[in-house]
């Protein structure tokens, strides 16, 4: 397949599954049950964090991390006692569990009060290529605190060889505005054509099938080797074809 027959192909997937019928399966209806822009933020990280395994069940299980935190996530993480932290012990999906959780409330409220929020974090330490750094420091910053050492697998860290699938969707709602109404875009202040593609097994197996990735680990320089080969498609918006590479390999079995 030719470059320009490729991008009309991808162009054409991205239009299907970049509309608002997507948000009825994917774990990104959590953030957008929000209107308050700090809600949306811890929403949509919170929910991105558990997003591995079925969708039924990281969707469910999102939602209960909401109403545990009186489906008032930033008044949670500022404003919370001890033993309304305790209420949160039960929780578990996969391998994140109640422990996990309390460390990502006092995390996210050091970053709030220390840090000046995850926009403002973000921001400084991307450059003018990449928001890989800026993950990387973030979770820096996230565990400068006390914390169990188990948690730490909870954010992944390019540096260290991940593809840090789950952080970069995270990215991607956050700042990418596709004027459809599915990513929220509400972080104004970083380029969308900073974002990286979340890779995992589906989009890693599309984009290996349409030559757009040789590298057979789905790692962080797999990543990069994708990213290199998207922005040759959409240097402002590379991020885009993830809606493609997914639906794809999930909906369409490619």
């Amino acid at each position: 397949m030719k470059k320009s027959e490729l991008k009309e192909f991808l162009d054409e997937r991205v239009a299907y599954y970049n509309h608002p019928r997507f948000i009825e399966t994917d774990p990104i209806q959590v953030p957008h049950q929000f209107k308050q822009k700090e809600d949306i933020e811890i929403a949509g990280f919170l929910a991105a964090t558990i997003a591995w395994g079925n969708r039924k069940s990281i969707i469910k299980n999102a939602d209960k991390m909401m109403k545990l935190m009186g489906n008032s996530p930033y008044d949670f993480v500022m404003g919370h006692h001890e033993n309304q932290l305790e209420n949160l012990l039960p929780f578990v999906h996969r391998t994140f569990n109640g422990h996990d959780f309390i460390q990502f409330i006092k995390s996210l409220q050091h970053i709030y009060l220390n840090r000046g929020g995850m926009e403002t974090l973000f921001k400084e330490h991307a450059t003018n290529t990449s928001m890989q750094p800026a993950i990387a420091k973030f979770k820096e910053v996230f565990f400068e605190m006390e914390h169990l050492p188990r948690t730490q697998k909870h954010i992944s860290n390019p540096l260290k060889g991940s593809s840090a699938k789950r952080i970069n969707m995270f990215l991607r709602w956050m700042v990418r505005n596709d004027n459809c109404g599915v990513d929220l875009g509400i972080w104004k202040d970083l380029s969308p054509a900073l974002l990286s593609c979340p890779l995992d097994v589906h989009s890693g197996n599309v984009a290996r099938k349409l030559g757009l990735l040789k590298r057979k680990q789905n790692d962080a320089k797999a990543l990069a080797e994708l990213d290199n080969n998207l922005r040759k498609l959409d240097a402002l918006d590379p991020v885009k074809y993830d809606f493609a590479l997914f639906g794809l390999g999930v909906f369409e079995g490619f």
